[in-house]
């Protein structure tokens, strides 16, 4: 497979790219922990077919020490066990505020609260981020066709 679009070429999605990669450093220097970090990024490019970023957080999280049982169950996290309250009450925001069109309140008031429980506010806000971040990122990706597999670890990282 083949990308439709360059983004390391193209002057005006360099320009963009500052920006969107700017708000995904914020976030990674947000108090979320990383390993939420990966699993919510993972839970939202799996839902979104983001091969690319799915390729990137499985094997960022791996180098981070996660588990293969639990990248493996992350796209069925509701019955696996593996997962902490914490974790799933994020990767249940994390699904909700990718799928709004599907629901067509938004993200539902418990599971806002499921989160708000385990997280302070500067945890909830860079959770929102990130699940917008992904949504962002994996829809360019999605649209231009970006193939996936050959990813390394660390390499966007500056």
């Amino acid at each position: 497979m083949e990308a439709r679009l360059d983004y390391f070429t193209t002057p005006t999605a360099g320009r963009i790219a500052k920006h969107i990669m700017a708000a995904g450093k914020a976030v990674k220097e947000s108090p979320l922990s990383a390993t939420v970090r990966e699993l919510v990024a993972l839970r939202v490019s799996q839902i979104n077919a983001c091969a690319v970023c799915v390729d990137m957080h499985t094997k960022e999280a791996a180098a981070a020490g996660e588990s293969a049982v639990r990248l493996n169950l992350v796209a069925t996290w509701r019955e696996a066990t593996v997962f902490t309250d914490a974790e799933r009450a994020a990767l249940e925001l994390a699904e909700e505020g990718t799928r709004i069109a599907d629901a067509a309140g938004g993200v539902d008031d418990e599971v806002w609260e499921r989160a708000a429980k385990h997280y302070a506010e500067e945890e909830l806000v860079a959770l929102v981020a990130l699940v917008s971040f992904m949504n962002t990122v994996n829809r360019m990706n999605v649209i231009t066709r970006q193939p996936a597999g050959s990813y390394e670890v660390g390499q966007f990282q500056h």
